[in-house]
């Protein structure tokens, strides 16, 4: 063979091996795992942030706030920071200034339980504070404290004139309401231990709209107001069930924290729709069921003299009297009370 063939074959051999070489540990690379970098934690002190949308009126909670590590930098004088501020000394306060998540939480965003104008931070836009009075009986035995949800049940007897027996009845006037206080007591007593301490008190402040206000109000007149403790369990039931109903109506389009927003403002309506009863006969077969009869009101009753055609309007000793819807017949100046159907 000639020399010069052989160097270009042997020349080409080696080209090919060391191609082969090249791409297998190109293909031998792309298929090893990079090795991620090691994130880098930021550098400075752990500040108190909202751990979800915090709007004005939120009572504060364990599990709505958490310390969090905060660019040295950036950091205020009115944060709350870990190690300088206790945590349990913050529990119970009220979000005076909206809070979005993950913003720091700021020494003048809360106001305490004793401060002034707290009730009134506690209270939601538009929303009033009303005072029932209570007692061991009507009021749980003590068992509601301030954050829970009521229901309000009102008692009352009904009288009649037929010697019979009153109707006795219970009803369920309101639905879902906050108790924001319970006698001038914003916040819920614990032992050293952290038991919660049961105590029993006179009085409770309700967060409610103006116009449950006004039927509370009249309420209070009409028989005894009874608290009704309802289960945490009831808030999302009865979030299923109205929008199931269409009371609570998502837009479309609308982000994750705006139907966030539109089901915790529906979870924190209370509610004055159509109320349950339970009357005596209910309970007892000694009881009525039914309204007892009424007196006739005084202008149901009426007299009259003669004929409906006669214009005199003279009503005599002698007229017969009868009860019942009567039409006033004007003819001239002489007006006759005549009874329908005559």
């Amino acid at each position: 063979m000639d020399r010069k063939k052989l160097v270009l074959l042997l020349v080409a051999l080696i080209v090919a091996i060391g191609t082969a070489m090249a791409a297998r540990n190109m293909l031998a690379g792309s298929s090893a795992p990079q090795a991620a970098a090691a994130p880098q934690e930021p550098e400075g002190p752990k500040v108190l942030v909202a751990q979800r949308a915090l709007p004005v009126g939120t009572i504060l909670t364990a599990d709505a706030v958490a310390y969090q590590l905060w660019p040295k930098e950036m950091v205020q004088d009115a944060y709350f920071i870990d190690g300088e501020a206790d945590m349990n000394t913050l529990l119970g306060t009220v979000v005076r200034h909206a809070i979005t998540a993950g913003e720091p939480v700021t020494q003048g965003s809360l106001v305490a339980p004793g401060d002034r104008g707290f009730l009134a931070a506690a209270l939601g836009p538009g929303m009033r504070a009303v005072t029932v009075p209570v007692s061991a009986k009507t009021g749980v035995g003590g068992f509601v404290f301030p954050g829970d949800r009521v229901d309000l049940v009102l008692t009352q007897t009904v009288n009649g004139n037929d010697s019979g027996q009153a109707l006795k009845a219970a009803e369920t006037i309101l639905r879902n309401i906050r108790v924001l206080a319970t006698d001038q007591s914003t916040e819920t007593t614990h032992t050293p231990e952290g038991k919660t301490v049961v105590r029993d008190f006179r009085t409770v402040t309700l967060e409610v709209t103006p116009k449950i206000a006004e039927k509370v109000a009249v309420a209070q007149t009409i028989g005894t107001l009874s608290l009704s403790l309802r289960s945490i369990a009831d808030n999302q039931s009865d979030l299923e069930r109205a929008i199931a109903s269409g009371e609570v109506n998502i837009p479309q389009g609308a982000s994750k924290a705006e139907e966030e927003r539109f089901l915790r403002t529906a979870l924190s309506r209370p509610r004055d729709g159509a109320s349950s009863f339970v009357t005596g006969g209910d309970v007892s077969r000694f009881q009525r069921s039914s309204m007892p009869r009424s007196e006739a009101p005084p202008q149901a009753a009426f007299a009259y003299a003669g004929n409906a055609g006669s214009n005199s309007g003279d009503r005599g000793a002698s007229a017969p009297v009868r009860t019942g819807p009567v039409v006033n017949v004007t003819r001239g100046k002489t007006t006759v009370a005549v009874p329908v159907g005559k």
